[in-house]
């Protein structure tokens, strides 16, 4: 159910349908929850159509196709992306396919170039979508959106903890401050966010941003400039779980912040994603104790070297727990034949407790059973709020960008994280730099999955309490659940008041003619 580009212009009114348009950044973690956003609005009545490029349109095909036989109004659309203007393989149409940290930049500055496709699919509608949700990075679309008069919000993908200091950073010149300061490289001196209703302290690798890299300041600029002039904000929350931060956020911002999530709540359905045999895994889970197993998992971008696999799994090996770890393939495709060898070798000798998943694994099924009794993250929003919407403790292992602010959020405001101890940024890729080794990761999940005393339990009960509210938000009646319904009725009372004015302002025109 790819829907191709077509090239016809029109200038109709909107459709009473609301239709959204939504525009993720091409990389996994930033395309699944606004696909899973795309089912939400689309399981209750609005048209939703989701714009990527080629490569991810193959891979949501499942996701398009299961959408058409449930009869949902969901498209996937495919626009058509060239990363050779960047210099970058033909291929490289997903954040995942990159294979140096230098190519990141290039990578994003080649996605301007969907404006043009973009902007000529939305003309070629029947009738013009109600509203355009873009992702945080994709300053294109708001162009796009400002050029035909279309009503945007920009969805954000992490926390709204991390949002606000983010923003508070920005507004009160967090950034300017750092480096200006006569220590400024001090790798470890620490610095208040201001404007947090709780005191947060970050150091100049974890400072808010995600283009605080050298030479992304014109990127930077554009994201924030596209952030203010959004007529609102969409993130995957609720408000049992960040509610004083959702109020500063909205005053901050001086813009409606619509949560809707945990996003992962809504019929996810992982069999469209993975590629790897969810039965075998389920299959696997069914035997194990309740509780007992440790789920590990770095997220899609972070690519781990062979002597950092060595160390993870020397660490569950010698944490004596269960385990369900995932590789991914491309930690192994580049890899040296000796690298292949020890994790045969490994899963051998671990086979009576341990599940190695070699690719994508289905996060949420298996987050989802009871023989999942916690999970060493990399604390990406995705992966700490489908640990958290399952009732699922976390040990934190951040490594970049949002992942700290995260953490922060999890361990000290929530309460449902253990710390490995990680006090600096890594690169998403091939990073050289070892910071934690076996003794840190047996450590960590003895800690998550044996830890006695108050602390333990109430962790654990902290995290299972989360869980319910989380289901309570995306429920009938639940927080979440009505704002979706209030976000696609306002898109309709939009449709109904133009049509009014329409009606007035053409019986106006017969008057004067009479």
């Amino acid at each position: 159910m790819t829907a191709p580009m077509t090239a016809e212009s029109t200038t109709q009114p909107p459709s009473p349908q609301p239709h959204f348009v939504l525009a993720p950044l091409a990389a996994h973690g930033h395309v699944i929850p606004m696909v899973d956003l795309a089912g939400l609005l689309a399981a209750h009545g609005a048209r939703a159509s989701l714009v990527t490029t080629p490569l991810n349109a193959t891979r949501l095909r499942g996701v398009a196709d299961k959408a058409a036989r449930e009869k949902l109004p969901l498209e996937i659309v495919e626009l058509p992306f060239s990363p050779a203007v960047a210099g970058l393989p033909p291929d490289y149409q997903s954040a995942d396919k990159l294979s140096e940290n230098e190519q990141f930049t290039p990578f994003v500055k080649a996605m301007r170039g969907l404006d043009a496709p973009f902007e000529a699919y939305v003309r070629a509608l029947e009738r013009r979508p109600s509203c355009i949700i873009s992702d945080w990075c994709n300053t294109w679309a708001a162009g796009v959106a400002r050029s035909l008069g279309i009503p945007r919000f920009f969805f954000h993908g992490p926390s709204c903890f991390y949002s606000l200091c983010d923003l508070n950073a920005v507004v009160h010149g967090l950034h300017e401050q750092i480096a200006a300061a006569a220590d400024a490289d001090d790798e470890q001196e620490t610095y208040v966010v201001p404007g947090m209703p709780v005191r947060v302290t970050v150091t100049k690798g974890t400072v808010p941003g995600f283009y605080n890299a050298p030479g992304c300041e014109a990127l930077r600029d554009e994201a924030i400039e596209a952030m203010l002039a959004a007529d609102g904000v969409v993130v995957n929350t609720f408000l049992d779980l960040e509610a004083q931060f959702v109020a500063c956020y909205e005053a901050a911002l001086g813009k409606p912040v619509w949560t809707l999530g945990p996003l992962c709540l809504h019929n996810r359905d992982d069999e469209a994603m993975a590629s790897t045999d969810q039965r075998a895994i389920t299959a696997w889970l069914d035997k194990q104790a309740t509780c007992s197993v440790v789920y590990v998992g770095f997220g899609s971008v972070l690519r781990k070297l062979p002597k950092h696999l060595f160390e993870v799994g020397h660490g569950l090996e010698d944490s004596g727990k269960p385990f369900l770890w995932v590789v991914k393939e491309s930690e192994l495709v580049s890899s040296r034949p000796e690298v292949q060898e020890w994790l045969d070798e490994f899963m051998a000798r671990t086979a009576t407790r341990g599940l190695v998943v070699r690719g994508w694994a289905p996060q949420v099924t298996i987050l989802s059973h009871r023989a999942v009794g916690g999970f060493l993250t990399h604390c990406g929003w995705n992966s700490l709020l489908e640990a958290i919407a399952r009732g699922v403790p976390v040990a934190t292992w951040p490594h970049f960008a949002d992942q700290f602010l995260n953490e922060r959020l999890a361990v000290d405001v929530l309460g449902v994280g253990v710390p490995i101890g990680v006090t600096a940024p890594v690169s998403m890729l091939n990073e050289e730099s070892l910071t934690v080794d076996r003794g840190d990761v047996a450590r960590v999940v003895s800690v998550l999955m044996d830890g006695g005393g108050e602390e333990a339990e109430e962790r654990r009960r902290k995290a299972k309490e989360y869980g319910e509210k989380a289901r309570r938000a995306m429920a009938k009646g639940g927080s979440s659940y009505e704002n979706v319904m209030q976000l696609i009725a306002s898109e309709v009372n939009k449709f109904a008041t133009n049509v009014f004015l329409g009606i007035v302002i053409l019986l106006q025109s017969r008057e004067g003619y009479d």
